[in-house]
């Protein structure tokens, strides 16, 4: 699968997503023909190269004539696009960002979706921006993106409905479950635009996974501050789809050395009901050399509250560890046989057509053995055997 990785060190805006896409090999001449299929006028573009603290970077300008531009509503835009001779891909890539920013908008300022009027963001650079952004993905055939934690400054700014604090209300509304951080140095660094991107088309977050990079780009931002790269860098490259598509699960611990041993088994059981994926207890030596368990639950993420709270309310422990794994499954499904002891089912583990291992159930065997006065092992082997029987036949 092919991806891209956006390295929001120094944040993102929409002028150096752009630029990094140029950087990493996007032709601005194509990108020019591409743009012009939306039919603006009054603006001019120009790409050159920058150094930003000593690193080289592609910075990317678009120039307007403010007299000529208004401001446009979210209907007056989409329609703009979608009557453009762009590929169906880019349109629907750009009307998303521009739905998400609207959205954001209409929470911040408590309007409708079709009463949104943009300022910044409908103006002609923040279009050429965002239409620019979905053409060069498109360009790179990037399938998937990624994106680390974003910087996003502190202080305020003077935007169009006065001072502002950083981030700005709409940017904030965008970055809602996106991880972000303030940094060390004063200013905004995620704009509007650039957050609208992330936030439409980022399925998830956090350090680089495992990938053959291909390409590298970096797009310069406004601002060259001292000692301070104030660029975007974008990695493209290859994944393997079983990584960047593993399940994620939580993980949480606790070790316990005062409690009840009876209550383990009731608080294992109360786990599994809310839905943990596994529970189980591992002997450990505390301090000052005091038996204990490790209680460790594996669970989905949307169930980390609800077992949280239990373990935090049925147990003795005073605190929990937890942390987010990625996990990978085979399928499974289950088979019936016929044994001389009576009818088992087989529990199958596969991928991709090919059988790994099966495994007769244990409460059928343990049942027939009851039943029929046989040593356990006995059905389990019959079952085996049966099963066996089936697959080469």
């Amino acid at each position: 699968m092919r991806i891209l990785y956006f390295d929001g060190f120094a944040g993102i805006s929409g002028d150096m997503v752009v630029g990094a896409l140029i950087d990493a090999g996007v032709a601005f001449a194509t990108l020019q023909v591409e743009l012009a299929k939306l039919g603006l006028t009054g603006y001019d573009l120009n790409v050159s190269k920058v150094k930003r603290a000593g690193f080289a970077a592609t910075k990317f300008e678009v120039t307007v004539d403010d007299a000529k531009q208004p401001a446009r509503a979210l209907v007056e835009i989409r329609e703009m696009i979608a009557q453009s001779d762009l590929s169906e891909s880019v349109k629907n890539t750009s009307i998303r960002i521009f739905e998400k920013l609207g959205e954001a908008e209409a929470r911040v300022h408590g309007a409708t979706l079709d009463h949104v009027h943009f300022h910044e963001v409908g103006a002609v650079d923040s279009i050429i921006d965002i239409v620019g952004a979905a053409i060069g993905f498109a360009m790179l055939g990037v399938e998937k993106i990624i994106c680390s934690s974003l910087r996003v400054g502190f202080g305020s700014i003077i935007a169009a409905h006065g001072v502002m604090p950083v981030p700005a209300p709409g940017t904030a509304e965008l970055l809602r479950d996106i991880p972000i951080f303030a940094g060390d140095r004063e200013g905004e660094f995620v704009t509007p635009t650039g957050a609208a991107i992330i936030a439409t088309l980022c399925e998830s977050f956090g350090a680089m996974p495992e990938m053959r990079i291909e390409k590298i780009g970096y797009g310069a931002g406004s601002r060259d501050p001292h000692g301070f790269p104030n660029a975007l860098r974008i990695m493209l490259g290859e994944i393997k789809t079983a990584e960047v598509d593993a399940p994620k699960i939580m993980v949480i611990e606790t070790n316990i050395d005062d409690m009840n041993p009876q209550a383990c088994g009731f608080v294992m059981e109360k786990a599994l009901q809310l839905g943990a994926l596994d529970v189980f207890f591992t002997p450990v030596q505390m301090k000052k050399d005091r038996p204990a368990v490790l209680l460790t639950v594996l669970c989905e993420v949307d169930k980390f509250e609800a077992l949280t709270n239990l373990i935090l309310t049925e147990t003795t422990t005073l605190g929990i560890r937890y942390g987010e794994m990625k996990r990978r499954t085979l399928e499974r499904f289950f088979e019936t046989v016929e044994t001389e002891y009576g009818v088992v089912k087989i529990k199958v583990a596969h991928q991709n057509k090919r059988l790994f291992n099966f495994q007769p159930e244990y409460d059928d065997c343990a049942k027939l053995a009851n039943e029929k006065n046989v040593p356990l092992i006995a059905v389990q082997q019959a079952a085996i055997a049966a099963y066996r029987e089936k697959k080469r036949n």
